[in-house]
Order: C-alpha cells, then sequence, then structure tokens
C-alpha cells in the first residue's frame, strides 16, 4: 500500500445541510452532478459527504456510534491570524467553537470547532510545517 490518503469521507446526517455548511466556509464542490454524495477538492486529496445511514450500510456496519470517535481533521494556517480567521469564519457558518485558539505546547497555536455532526477540525498554524502555495502541507525529515 502506498503511503497516502486520498478521499476523508464524513458520514453526515442532512447532506444538503453539510454541504451547505462547508460551502459557506468558501469550500468549492466538485462534481456538482454527482447524486446522494458530494466532494470537495482539497489540496492533493478530496473530502466526501455521504449520508451516514448509507455509509454505515456500505461498510457493514451500526450506523449508531455517537460521541469521540478519536479522530480529528486539521487544517494548517499559514500564520497565526489565520487561525483566529477560519475559527471566526467556522463559527459564523454554524460550527460550534470547541478550543478558542491559544499557544500549544507543541510551540504553534491552534483551537478546534466541531461542524454540525460533530466532526471535529484543529485549525492551526505550526511554525515547523512548511505549506506550499497550494496549500499542501509537508512533514520534515
Amino acid at each position: 500500500m502506498e503511503q497516502r490518503v486520498s478521499i476523508i469521507t464524513l458520514g453526515v446526517e442532512d447532506l444538503t445541510r453539510s454541504a451547505g455548511f462547508y460551502e459557506r466556509l468558501g469550500w468549492r464542490r466538485g462534481m456538482a452532478k454527482a447524486e446522494g454524495i458530494v466532494f470537495f477538492q482539497a489540496g492533493g486529496m478530496a473530502l466526501a459527504l455521504f449520508p451516514r445511514q448509507e455509509l454505515a450500510k456500505e461498510a457493514n456496519i451500526s450506523p449508531d456510534g455517537r460521541g469521540f470517535s478519536g479522530v480529528s481533521l486539521a487544517y494548517n494556517a499559514r500564520n497565526r491570524a489565520e487561525v483566529d480567521s477560519v475559527l471566526e469564519e467556522a463559527e459564523a457558518a454554524g460550527a460550534m467553537l470547541l478550543k478558542p485558539a491559544q499557544e500549544a505546547s507543541w510551540g504553534g497555536y491552534s483551537g478546534y470547532f466541531s461542524d454540525l455532526d460533530g466532526f471535529l477540525w484543529e485549525v492551526a498554524w505550526n511554525p515547523f510545517f512548511s505549506l506550499a502555495e497550494d496549500g499542501s502541507i509537508r512533514i520534515p525529515d
């Protein structure tokens, strides 16, 4: 298996509502004519939204799991000010601010929000990770 992630799919309660949330964040849909699923290009990978019940059925598992799943998504910002700006933008789009941005023990600056379905997003500025012009991240050796 190659070392990469191609698509992250979030199982959402209401596809239209969740798509609208990400669109209010300024994300643009890909494959606009796709039915029953929404795709957003996210740098060199994609974020997909798919109805939770259908995703569970497809994976042959129960859709009833709730609570902390042990997973968070991350948006790395280009600077500290962008962290605050993105958290404000997310909250304005309907997100719940879970942790206001603050100095992080690892030397950066970060905060957390949850989207409409409770998926956790960390918004962070990390002075040790460089971002390319297209927003892709490079983890140092």
